[in-house]
């Protein structure tokens, strides 16, 4: 639970938005806030069998507990270290004869550790998870039901022999995994593969357009300070110039949805009105809506409908094939759907760009690269015109994009967009992130390539032609 800076920010009122933290001195962009551990953390459901359940790496043929046969690991090694974390929950797994749900386990790790430290284990730590806000009184039916089924499967699990918790408190722990709960990535940092508690990250309060952004960074291990070491850690980093005093700020959800629905969405799963600058003015949201202009003209407003709603469609048919892994079709559905937004829909709106981002990913799947590049090109263009040009999401979609026109022998453009995509991973990711590191070999490659390239064009494209067809250039004959 450690500050990598512990005079960098302090708790202080926040008005109508509660407790919240800011500043004490200017911050730079890519400047880490802070750093911190999880209080506690647990693998989906869904990865149990493919990820370490002590480092959160995924794994091809990962090490099973023995006694439990639920926890895996990398190694002996990453066993051991899990077993002071995982030894209550290995019998009660027993106990029971099965795991119960991410967020049964969740809490009962989260219980066990408070037992064990209370619920501020360190200095650096500014809160407790009792002063954290549950959300419990704002709830809906349905998830005041969802949320008794859980502590009566809690129940259930909770060890005889451990200390016994009170319904209203267990309610409360629940209350606050779902609303602060937050979620782990594998090493690459490319899939959610858990959840977990970050108290001094739950008191950074959310805004549309935020100065922060949270990265999961497993640490470097070669660093002098241990606190950089420590596994399932995160890192709060400053997407811009930050004034001393300023509150420091996150986004709970995706910008790339128009205010409304933004707003509709944070009401639903984290119980507040977002009244941000962003929301309040409804700023981009005519660029999300935006249609397309032809001599000063627009399209009617049936014809915009017709369009849009033939969009809401294609996406829900979209997501079966691909559920389904029936690739073919959703390219097909793609391709419907482009020929009747394209007349219609500006470069920005955001039912064009989500189908751009699927045709793109699924053709490069395909290994059908110049399409997916034209459409990954395009793609990058809507979003550098909506998101923060800091903003994380921009970053990896612009990396993907330059990989993409790189397979596709667009070597001009795909080292140019992986320049680009690595100066805002540098801010948002970090020097050290296995990501930025991947990023940064992928931009010397390029640069050498497009050295080639230019020195001699069609020396590069025979040179790439012989090293695709694992073929040796000359068609293998003796020189």
């Amino acid at each position: 639970m450690t500050l990598q800076k512990k005079d960098a920010v302090e708790v202080f009122a926040a008005g109508e938005k509660g407790r919240g933290l800011r500043t004490t001195k200017e911050m730079q962009a890519g400047e880490v806030v802070f750093t911190e551990a999880s209080f506690a953390a647990v693998v989906f459901d869904s990865m149990y069998l493919q990820v370490c359940h002590n480092c959160f790496r995924r794994q091809a043929n990962p090490h099973r507990c023995a006694q439990c046969k639920f926890a895996h690991y990398c190694d002996r090694t990453c066993q051991r270290a899990a077993w002071e974390e995982h030894k209550l929950e290995c019998a009660a797994v027993r106990q029971q004869g099965t795991a119960p749900s991410e967020n049964v386990r969740l809490a009962a790790r989260t219980l066990w550790r408070m037992q064990r430290h209370t619920g501020k284990i360190s200095d650096s730590q500014l809160t407790t998870l009792d002063l954290l806000e549950d959300h419990i009184s704002d709830m809906a039916p349905e998830d005041l039901k969802e949320l008794e089924v859980d502590v009566q499967k809690f129940l259930e699990y909770w060890p005889r022999n451990s200390k016994q918790i009170g319904v209203e408190y267990i309610s409360h722990i629940f209350g606050v995994i779902k609303c602060n709960g937050f979620t782990v990535s594998d090493q690459k940092g490319l899939q959610a593969v858990g959840v977990g508690i970050f108290p001094n990250l739950c008191l950074v309060n959310h805004d549309c357009w935020p100065n922060c952004t949270v990265i999961l960074n497993h640490g470097n291990q070669t660093a002098l300070d241990t606190a950089l070491h420590s596994q399932r850690r995160i890192e709060l980093r400053a997407v811009g110039k930050i004034p001393e005093g300023e509150e420091l700020t996150v986004s709970y959800v995706d910008f790339l949805n128009v205010s409304k629905d933004r707003q509709q969405l944070l009401k639903q799963q984290y119980y507040f009105d977002c009244k941000c600058e962003h929301c309040s003015k409804g700023i981009k949201d005519d660029l999300m809506n935006a249609v397309k202009e032809k001599d000063g003209k627009k399209p009617s407003a049936e014809l915009v409908k017709e369009v849009t709603d033939f969009s809401v469609q294609a996406l829900a048919k979209i997501e079966e094939a691909r559920t389904v892994g029936n690739f073919h079709e959703v390219i097909k559905i793609c391709h419907e759907c482009l020929e009747k937004q394209e007349p219609v829909l500006a470069d920005t709106h955001l039912y064009l760009l989500r189908v751009l981002s699927i045709a793109s990913e699924v053709l490069s799947y395909l290994q059908m690269f110049q399409e997916a590049a034209e459409y990954a090109r395009r793609m990058v263009e809507g979003y550098t015109k909506l998101y923060h040009p800091n903003n994380a999401h921009l970053g990896m979609a612009t990396m993907k994009a330059g990989v993409i026109h790189w397979h596709a022998g667009l070597i001009e453009v795909g080292h140019g967009m992986i320049c680009k995509a690595y100066a805002i991973l540098m801010i948002t990711h970090g020097p050290h992130h296995p990501i930025t590191k991947d990023l940064e070999s992928m931009r010397m490659q390029t640069e050498m390539e497009l050295r080639l390239f230019k020195e001699n064009e069609h020396v590069y494209h025979s040179m790439r032609e012989a090293v695709l067809s694992s073929k040796p250039v000359g068609g293998g004959k003796v020189q």
